[in-house]
């Protein structure tokens, strides 16, 4: 996934097709000079329509589209003709997509599959023909109803991330270099903080031809949850990760601490966080040896509380197939 590319938040101003008017007519032929009323309906306004594309993973495409514009519906005719319906627009988004009213800040709906069609902002309905006001008192009615006016609105699009795992750590801890040495993914790495500063996607392969979608989340700090840092913003995409990674380096000064601190932050996002599979992985484990190994694995069994954790180095390519077979296991769990 090329970052620069990776677009997840837009505000769009959307308006659907006003209604065509019904029509005011009346039969006239040559052997009846005084029909009655035959005045069609109107055609209804072009809906705008939000669907799901799996092919799509960015809202890139929205980013210089602001305004989006449906058309009119056609006014009705003589001879009972309605008139023709305003051509709907049709908007692809990757799935994923919630939307919100931006005034209100409502939750509308979210795209979750592929061909999956929701009306983003609803067409107005056609006027009726003079036809439908005749009755016994009034047999010629010169009068038909207007056509409704289509709605328009600021709607905020947000993407959340569907992935199979979703990796949480603070800044440096190895996401990047994870996510780089188990997939064809080339997320950028550097040792500074906010390297990532957008999502990576990458495809992981498994055993059997298998495989599952992996997240590299841009770093989080104490205090995300409030906006810190990069803030909340990236949170979001964890909420759509079947399993939570938790990476945190071997060369910390305290991985209990930084552990819960991930934890806590992810709670006071979501409480709702704290029901996915998750596994604790100690990165960077390159640079400890079975000495180190054997005090820090005392320290860690005190702290933890029996939280099960295990070691990796995506550099030396030491504990990823073990990593893959729990993560895969965690998945098929779900």
């Amino acid at each position: 996934m090329a970052s620069d590319n990776f677009v997840d938040y837009v505000k769009i101003h959307v308006k659907s097709g006003n209604g065509g008017g019904g029509s005011t007519h009346f039969r006239r032929e040559k052997y009846i000079p005084k029909g009655g009323p035959d005045g069609g309906d109107g055609g209804r306004g072009g809906h705008v329509i939000l669907r799901g594309n799996k092919q799509l993973w960015t809202l890139l495409h929205l980013k210089f589209k602001k305004h989006i514009k449906a058309e009119h519906g056609s006014h009705g005719a003589g001879n009972l003709k309605t008139g023709s319906q305003g051509k709907d627009v049709y908007i692809d988004v990757p799935l994923g997509t919630l939307v919100r009213d931006e005034e209100t800040e409502e939750v509308l709906f979210e795209i979750t599959s592929e061909g999956e069609e929701k009306i983003l902002q609803k067409g107005g309905r056609g006027g009726l023909g003079n036809n439908h006001f005749k009755s016994s008192t009034n047999q010629t009615p010169r009068h038909a109803q207007l056509g409704e006016e289509g709605a328009e609105g600021w709607k905020i699009l947000e993407l959340k991330i569907l992935a199979d795992v979703g990796l949480v750590g603070f800044p440096n801890a190895g996401k990047s270099t994870l996510l780089s040495v188990v997939s064809a993914a080339k997320p950028e790495i550097a040792d500074y903080p906010f390297t990532t500063i957008r999502p990576n996607l990458g495809i992981v392969s498994y055993r059997d031809h298998r495989s599952f979608v992996m997240a590299d989340i841009p770093g989080i700090i104490k205090g995300a949850s409030k906006g810190k840092g990069l803030g909340y913003r990236f949170l979001r995409h964890i909420e759509r990760n079947s399993v939570l990674l938790y990476l945190i380096p071997a060369d910390c000064d305290d991985i209990a601490s930084e552990y819960n601190i991930l934890r806590n932050e992810l709670e006071s996002y979501n409480p709702e966080l704290m029901h996915k599979d998750s596994l604790l992985v100690i990165s960077k484990s390159d640079m400890l040896d079975d000495e180190l190994k054997q005090e820090l694995d005392v320290e860690l069994k005190n702290d933890l509380k029996g939280i099960p954790y295990m070691y990796i180095s995506s550099v030396a390519q030491i504990g990823l197939l073990e990593l893959k077979d729990e993560i895969w296991k965690a998945i098929q769990d779900d």
